[in-house]
């Protein structure tokens, strides 16, 4: 009986070490910061709006496609957004999933799962990708076309008002085989925060 207790406690030893080391990431994880650092590729209706300063520099072909697409009951918009995880720790840590909602102009946009992990080095930035692809019209119901059309030129930065884009994130850390998320959402905005 006591060869078993001991052979008990031995295993239960070797199945703690590997976690203790999935520990101290989820408590640097704890202390990373997470920024958004750049939107690119914006398309709305497949027309890309990225380089374009002014609404005039939209082609009568892409006038065609937007006033196609908004007729057609779809306006769809998508865009990649680069969010900077930043560690401040001597030590590594890992992310092996992340909870967001999105939010442009404090209006709820989408929400969604990255379920990739990502190793934040010690002292350093990781940029984590992440595309997003949502029909705009059906965000925006009930707004007229051209508050939908000034809406997403905003966010492209051809508009005369600033977007406020937030991305409220949750992440998640495996801890042996148990994930430990975060107790509640991150707001990420353009500068680094941890809350």
């Amino acid at each position: 009986m006591r060869k078993l207790n001991l052979f008990a406690l031995m295993a239960l030893l070797l199945m703690l070490i590997p976690s203790c080391n999935e520990l101290k990431q989820l408590q640097n994880l704890s202390k990373c910061q997470f920024r958004l650092n750049s939107i690119e590729d914006i398309r709305l209706a497949g027309v890309k709006l990225q380089n374009v300063s002014d609404i005039k520099q939209i082609s009568l072909l892409d006038v065609g496609k937007l006033t196609t697409a908004y007729v057609a009951n779809s306006f769809p918009l998508s865009f990649k957004l680069n969010v900077d995880a930043k560690n401040p720790n001597d030590k590594p840590a890992a992310m092996t999933a992340l909870d967001w909602i999105l939010l442009i102009d404090d209006i709820q946009m989408t929400e969604g799962l990255v379920n990739n992990r990502y190793q934040i080095p010690a002292q350093g930035v990781t940029s984590i990708p992440m595309d997003f692809n949502f029909d705009l019209k059906k965000v925006l119901s009930g707004r007229s076309k051209d508050a939908i059309i000034n809406f997403a030129l905003n966010l492209a930065g051809v508009g005369d008002k600033p977007t406020r884009l937030t991305l409220k994130a949750k992440p998640t850390v495996n801890v042996g085989a148990i994930p430990i998320t975060y107790p509640g959402y991150l707001s990420v905005k353009t500068n680094f925060t941890s809350k």
